[in-house]
This record gives structure tokens, C-alpha cells and sequence, in this order.
């Protein structure tokens, strides 16, 4: 009778080289995660900076409306501006204080105060500090639409300018803008 050969165990190179695959497969497959996951965080800092950038348009408006409305809220002719972010919060020249903001807000893009733009002694407007690169450029409402082309933040100045009016040869603007809501006063109904 001739032996039958017997069956054979895989040998030791075989084994290692079954797990230098694996680890190879095993590293690969890292390495495409890792670059996935470097994609994701790009994408979502994109995001966040364009939900910033909405953020800072939004909150520029309601400072650029509060000074609006500090201004035509102004008892009799001589029509001013407020002197300090604290008068547009709370405006102690009526018998019941009014608020024209509701508090002071802080850049959104820096996380510090709005640098203040001001005529003289008055608050005319605010803007960031930020020298960032802007991601909107374009397709700004109609309030925004002078912030077309600017490439920083710091170019975006949420500016009030109150009408010129008595010039000769022209017609004075009316007292109130289209804009202008009433005041609301601090602690009772409006």
C-alpha cells in the first residue's frame, strides 16, 4: 500500500504574509477615512463661517434700524444721534424709557463688541474688526447692497445716515423713514 501524502498545514510564511495584507488593508482603509473626515471638516467650516456671515448681516441691521429709530424718535425738530450703544438700549429722553435694541450684540465673526462708527460725538453705525475674507460677495438685500464686491468684514459698516434736508432746489425728506416703527417703552405696552 502507498501512503496517502497527508494533508499539509499552511506554513509560516503564508500566516505572515495573511497578515501583512490585512495590516496593509487595515492602514489603507484609515488613510480613507482620514481623508474623508478632513473633507467633513472643511465642508462644516464653510457652513459655519456662511451661518456667521448671516449672523453678522442680521445683527448690523438691527443696529443700523435702532440708530433709525433713536434718530426720528427724537422729540421736536432737531433730530440727533445717540451718543452711547446704552442710549439706543435705553432712551431716557421721554417720561418712560424706551428701547430702540434690545441689548448689545456682539460681533458675531470676532465675539468682541462692534467697533462704533460715529459722527463727531454720535453713534452712526457699527462694523467688525474682522479683517477675515468675506464669503458672500453678492446677492445682498437691498439695505446690504453697498457691501457688493467688499472682501473683509471690516468693509461691511452697518451705517445710518440721516437724510440731508433744507438744501436749496431740493425737497426736504419727510420726517420718518419708511422703515420706522414706534419705539417701544421699558416696562409698558406698546
Amino acid at each position: 500500500m502507498i501512503p496517502l501524502p497527508l494533508p499539509t498545514k499552511p506554513t509560516r510564511p503564508t500566516k505572515r504574509r495573511a497578515r501583512g495584507i490585512v495590516l496593509l488593508a487595515l492602514l489603507l482603509t484609515l488613510a480613507l477615512m482620514a481623508v474623508a473626515l478632513m473633507g467633513a471638516v472643511e465642508v462644516w467650516s464653510l457652513e459655519r463661517q456662511r451661518e456667521t456671515e448671516a449672523e453678522l448681516l442680521y445683527v448690523g441691521d438691527q443696529y443700523r434700524l435702532a440708530i433709525e429709530h433713536y434718530y426720528y424718535a427724537t422729540p421736536g425738530a432737531g433730530k440727533t444721534l445717540p451718543n452711547s450703544i446704552d442710549d439706543l438700549i435705553e432712551d431716557q429722553r421721554f417720561p418712560v424709557p424706551v428701547r430702540h435694541l434690545r441689548r448689545a450684540y456682539a460681533d458675531p465673526v470676532t465675539g468682541a463688541a462692534f467697533d462704533l462708527l460715529r459722527n463727531g460725538e454720535q453713534i452712526s453705525g457699527v462694523v467688525s474688526s474682522s479683517t477675515k475674507s468675506t464669503i458672500k460677495r453678492s446677492g445682498f438685500s437691498h439695505a446690504d447692497s453697498a457691501f457688493e464686491g467688499f472682501e473683509t468684514y471690516n468693509q461691511w459698516r452697518f451705517l445710518f445716515s440721516p437724510p440731508v434736508s433744507g438744501r436749496a432746489g431740493r425737497r426736504s425728506q419727510s420726517p420718518q423713514s419708511p422703515s420706522f416703527r414706534p419705539p417701544v417703552a421699558i416696562g409698558g405696552k406698546s
